[in-house]
């Protein structure tokens, strides 16, 4: 075959020979048999053969939307009117943005079309809402980015097994468990840094165990459990673990991830981040997605404007409430839930999808909790219509819906629940309007959540006009305290549910009198509470023993601003944390008030102690080990003596250590000071001795003029 001859050779040849091509019929050329110069015919290609697709990166904004009605040209104006109202509800569509193909041989649309967003965003969230959208019996939408299509190409013809990797065992991720000196773990953030310590109360100091620069990007997070350590990134969150090595376990894709928060049993993690609307009228656009966290899978994720999210909850960022899900039926991770306006969504984790397909119809509801044991939800439900609607608190059981008790609430300005920690109890205080409508009183709604019939009982404190600051249920308990009071120094009372005497009826146990306390931190074990004074209160504390009803130690952390207590209930950690510009660091104190040690941090942000999973001991075997603990701990007294020889050894030996330095440096001084001893018989002028009270004292006087000061005095002069 010749070479590819270029035009400009040709007419330089043609040129050459004297030939005007413009007078050439080039139709009329005949090449010879099989030579084509390089230049393939149309002719020849096979028209069964198709040329491969090309797409243009940058098409994420752009949406195909399929199974469209099929209309002529008179009908084509009012569908795409159809469409574009659909769709311009979602985001803003570009100028020219909605594309309907038509059949040039019918003039009728192809049932499809294309539709063209200003952001990425936008076309995401059109495809969330309207993929499934029913526009008639006939016609359900079917919508993907165009960008998709380009993945859908890639996938091969022909199906290859994937490849499997050999199997390696990983670190036992229960490991840290099993120290010997049965010591907790917590967690640091400070500066640059994050560091995990062990907690050795025996040698007063902490154990560093690993540290690492950098490794998260705004904050870290034990799951509940203690199993991984989350961290925070612009791509994504990521999970740690393990006893000392921390190895990374999964990633999870989410970019500007800004909150995650994992289910009780850590078998789901639920990463949340919000976005810039194009629009700036419009809110923020959220995504949240759950995933399974040993697979790394997303398992269903939610995307919407912030107002869809807004409702319930404590606390979040950009008016999102957080935690948005809340996850019910305990550990399981059975089931999880969100509030929307006017009702509750519960999914279960089995398919992800809503319990019967539908929601909770609540009108009106504003707030919900679940048992932290049981899936049982407690809903509360404002008063409306000025009173002629009661507010009310109900118990609803899932998966069935069935409301186990119901209690109508009248003249309520505000309601809060609270959960004891075994489910047993359901406290809930009622903030309520006096006759005047001018001022509120507070009482207390008690739920005998186990009992028959689910009893009630109303608790008022002797004055109810007090101001209730806090409440907190004693954890696997019957006790509960509040700090209640108007003045600078509020009372703090203790109750029970059951007393020896009365197990069906809620008694107070006592009260103490001016307090300087604002908060209440129960031990995890019960029997001790911390009652706190923070901010205002520059970190007063007071060690309680609920037991005996007696203070066990008071004590101060200046300008504290946490207090959290290890998993076991014997270690208490204070801590001043970055909101404050001086006294960085924290402070581990024993149960009963003995503060071990202190550690100074500047820039200090967290400390987080590592949870611990259940005890797999039974509540008998439990209570057994509790009246029979002298026999236990009998072990432990004589390693406790043995590490307090070891101490004190290493005290002797420090204090030893310390008068050899001193000595030494008195040596080195008398040695200086014998050197210089003819430097100072000649100050003395030959006087030898250093003794003082050999010296004999002259008294010199000195002269010494202080200040000079000319002055100009005039005289009257008589003229004779």
């Amino acid at each position: 075959m010749a070479e590819v001859v270029s035009m400009a050779d040709i007419e330089a040849t043609a040129q050459r020979h004297g030939i005007d091509l413009s007078s050439v019929d080039l139709d009329s050329i005949r090449l010879p048999p099989g030579e084509d110069f390089g230049i393939k015919s149309d002719d020849d290609e096979d028209p069964h053969q198709e040329d491969p697709l090309e797409f243009e990166a940058g098409f994420g904004n752009t949406i195909v939307v399929d199974n469209l009605p099929v209309v002529p040209p008179e009908k084509f104006e009012k569908l795409e009117g159809v469409v574009r109202k659909i769709y311009s509800q979602i985001g803003v569509i570009r100028e020219g943005g909605l594309w309907m193909p038509m059949n040039p041989e019918t003039q009728k649309t192809l049932g499809y079309c294309f539709i063209e967003y200003n952001t990425p965003q936008e076309a995401e969230l059109a495809r969330e809402k309207t993929n499934g959208y029913k526009l008639d019996k006939s016609h359900i939408f079917v919508v993907n980015l165009l960008d998709d299509f380009e993945k859908y190409m890639k996938v091969p013809e022909e199906w290859t097994p994937a490849e499997i990797n050999p199997y390696t065992p990983g670190e036992n991720l229960q490991q840290w468990l099993t120290d010997e000196k049965a010591r907790d773990q917590f967690a640091i953030r400070a500066a640059t840094f994050t560091e995990v310590f062990w907690n050795d109360s025996r040698q007063l100091m902490p154990d560093l165990v690993y540290r690492r620069q950098y490794w998260t990007e705004s904050f870290v997070q034990w799951s509940p459990l203690g199993t991984y350590l989350a961290t925070v990134h612009r791509q994504g969150a990521a999970v740690w673990g393990g006893a000392t090595t921390f190895n990374r376990l999964m990633r999870f894709a989410h970019p500007q991830v800004k909150l995650i928060d994992f289910s009780p049993g850590e078998k789901y993690l639920v990463t949340y981040s919000s976005h810039e609307p194009s629009n700036p009228r419009d809110t923020h656009r959220v995504v949240l997605n759950i995933f399974d966290v040993r697979t790394g899978k997303v398992m269903r994720d939610f995307k919407g404007n912030a107002d869809e999210f807004a409702a319930g909850g404590s606390g979040g960022v950009s008016g999102v409430s957080w935690p948005i899900f809340r996850w019910g039926g305990g550990k399981e991770d059975k089931y999880f839930a969100r509030i929307g306006k006017n009702i509750i969504s519960v999914y279960e984790t089995e398919t992800f999808t809503l319990i019967d397909k539908k929601s909770l119809k609540v009108e009106n509801v504003m707030d919900f909790t679940w048992s932290p044991t049981d899936p049982i939800i407690a809903l509360y439900v404002p008063e409306l219509g000025g009173g002629n609607q009661p507010a009310r608190v109900s118990l609803v059981q899932i998966p069935g819906k069935e409301e186990l008790r119901q209690k109508n609430l009248f003249s309520v300005s505000d309601c809060k629940v609270y959960w004891q920690s075994n489910g047993e109890y359901l406290a809930v205080k009622v903030d309520r309007y006096t006759k005047t409508k001018k001022s509120t009183y507070t009482g207390f709604e008690l739920f005998r959540i186990k009992e028959r019939d689910i009893p009630i009982e109303v608790l008022e404190l002797e004055n109810k006009n007090d101001k209730i600051v806090a409440f907190a249920w004693e954890p696997k308990g019957h006790r509960f305290a509040v700090i209640h009071g108007d003045g600078p120094r509020p009372d703090i009372s203790f109750y029970s549910m059951r007393t020896a005497h009365n197990t069906g009826r809620v008694s107070k146990l006592t009260t103490l009198k001016a307090k300087q306390a604002n908060a209440l931190y129960w031990s995890p074990a019960g029997h001790f509470i911390v009652l706190a004074g923070l901010k205002g209160f520059n970190g007063q504390l007071e060690f309680y023993n609920v037991d005996e009803l007696e203070t066990m130690a008071t004590g101060e952390h200046f300008m504290a601003t946490d207090i959290e207590w290890d998993p076991t209930g014997r270690y208490v950690a204070t801590s001043v944390t970055s909101v404050h510009e001086m006294e960085n660091g924290f402070h581990i104190w024993s149960f009963n008030g003995k503060l071990l040690y202190r550690i100074p941090k500047d820039h200090f942000y967290q400390f987080l102690w590592r949870p611990r999973p259940p005890s797999f001991l039974s509540a008998e075997k439990e209570e057994e080990i509790a009246k029979n603990l002298k026999k236990y701990s009998k072990k432990y007294e004589a390693e406790d003596q043995d590490m307090s020889l070891q101490l004190s050894e290493q005290d002797r030996k420090k204090r030893k250590m310390l008068q050899e330095e001193w000595e030494a440096w008195v040596g080195k001084w008398k040695q200086l000071h014998e050197e210089d001893r003819e430097l100072r018989v000649q100050l003395r002028e030959g006087e030898a001795s250093d003794e003082e009270e050999e010296y004999e004292a002259k008294e010199v006087e000195v002269e010494e003029v202080l200040e000079v000061q000319e002055e100009v005095v005039a005289f009257d002069l008589d003229e004779d």
